[in-house]
């Protein structure tokens, strides 16, 4: 190759491009504006030997090691290319420590993407049956919460060490502390610029994930989809605390740590779990679910009687207690702090028994049906996914395959499908990167 490197050039050739595939050139200098070329994040140098592959894999997350098991599993020579210094962070952190790694009721209703069904494919194909199969078979003790959440009995290490024992079983190479530069394609394979030298595959999975938790998220996937023509559709925090203006925190700041168990909605969408006040707004698991449905400039709703008639509670609380006060009789049902707020907003005094009817319906519907306006939310700082990235219309449902691009494959969250709050996201990185795992 007559240009050696590391020479400075911005030239776009057939010759040149072969260069790169062949490991001939290093990154800097390279422009981006050669076609199959992305330049990643971080100073990885090329050069060196080519080390050849039948697939590489871009991160070791929960996809990116499912898919790496499930390739290699079929014989395949897999190498998985990681950027952090252990693989799995992901899993190690979720649930306290405790791993919630997938959840009973699996559904389409319960994932969002623009086309919503896309994900059932791979989830119905390897369920949360097959996984909890894994776990047992691994000697994982496991528990359920609330709403079909399935949880470790001890540590989420158990569940990183699996997945590190299954790769190696199925002779999966894994490179940590390693972060991907350059992807190419030759029209033949993938070719990627790690510090460990240039290395080649016929196949290449992406799983860098998504945004969220920016120590752990990359954008790198995103880049990958773009240099090969994926369309990708906006992405945005999701399960994430909301967050409010300054005249709402100065009422809502003196009721962080207050929390109870609400019915939150925006739009037609609903949650009941627990909501919590913070310094900075709400939180809380009906929070962080309805966060994903919210956008700005919509209110939310909160319900603190959930499944109960606010209107008729207050009127026996009327009969029963009429002499006592609003406030006092707003904490036999609330938590105090709350319900003195409360008391203040509703702008009643006097006894419970001299509230009028239409006092008291006034003070139901603000109990069933308290609308506060979020400015915003924390962002991908708190947020535990990233909705939206890449978007399905270009991805074969059965294999994750890029429709354009035979060999590329988009797993896990840097696609645009993205789960509730409660082991539904891990239960798509299960899912989809067995799915690619399968023909990679």
């Amino acid at each position: 190759c007559r240009y050696q490197k590391p020479m400075p050039y911005r030239l776009a050739t057939p010759q040149l491009a072969r260069c790169v595939a062949a490991g001939l050139v290093r990154r800097k200098g390279i422009s981006p504006d050669i076609p199959g070329h992305v330049a990643g994040a971080g100073g990885c140098g090329g050069g060196g030997r080519m080390e050849r592959f039948d697939v590489v894999v871009l991160g070791a997350g929960a996809a990116g090691m499912m898919a790496a098991i499930e390739a290699g599993r079929r014989g395949r020579r897999v190498l998985v290319v990681e950027q952090a210094a252990a693989p799995g962070e992901k899993i190690r952190i979720s649930g306290g420590g405790r791993c919630n790694f997938t959840n009973l009721g699996i559904a389409a209703d319960r994932f969002l993407s623009q086309n919503p069904r896309f994900a059932l494919s791979a989830l119905k194909r390897f369920t949360e049956w097959d996984f909890i199969a894994r776990i047992d078979r691994a000697g994982i003790g496991w528990h359920e919460k609330t709403l079909g959440q399935l949880f470790c009995d001890g540590s989420a290490t158990q569940v990183v060490a699996m997945l590190r024992a299954d790769m190696a079983a199925a002779g999966v190479v894994l490179w940590l502390g390693c972060s991907p530069g350059e992807v190419a394609h030759d029209g033949s394979g993938f070719t990627v610029a790690t510090p460990r030298g240039m290395v080649r595959g016929t196949s290449l999975v992406v799983a860098t994930g998504g945004k969220s938790i920016p120590k752990l998220g990359s954008a790198f996937g995103y880049r990958i989809a773009e240099r090969f023509g994926l369309r990708l559709l906006e992405t945005r925090p999701g399960l994430v605390p909301l967050s409010f203006a300054p005249q709402e925190l100065a009422w809502m700041q003196p009721l962080a740590g207050v929390a109870l168990p609400v019915r939150a909605s925006a739009g037609k969408v609903a949650f009941e779990e627990a909501a919590l006040f913070t310094h900075r707004g709400l939180s809380g698991p009906a929070v962080l679910q309805i966060s994903s449905y919210w956008r700005e400039g919509m209110p939310i709703a909160l319900n603190l009687l959930p499944g109960q008639d606010a209107l008729a509670l207050l009127q026996a609380e009327k009969t029963a207690y009429g002499r006592q006060a609003v406030r006092t009789v707003l904490a036999r049902h609330l938590p105090e702090r709350l319900a003195r707020h409360l008391d203040e907003v509703s702008g009643l005094s006097g006894p419970l028994a001299e509230q009028s009817m239409a006092k008291l319906t006034g003070l139901a519907a603000l109990l069933s049906n308290w609308h506060l306006m979020p400015v915003g939310s924390e962002g991908y700082r708190t947020a535990e996914v990233t909705l939206g990235g890449v978007d399905t219309d270009g991805l074969d449902a059965r294999t994750m395959m890029a429709r354009a691009m035979p060999g590329l494959f988009f797993i896990g969250e840097v696609v645009d499908v993205t789960g509730w709050l409660g082991g539904y996201n891990f239960q798509w990185a299960w899912s989809s990167g067995w799915a690619a795992g399968q023909v990679a």
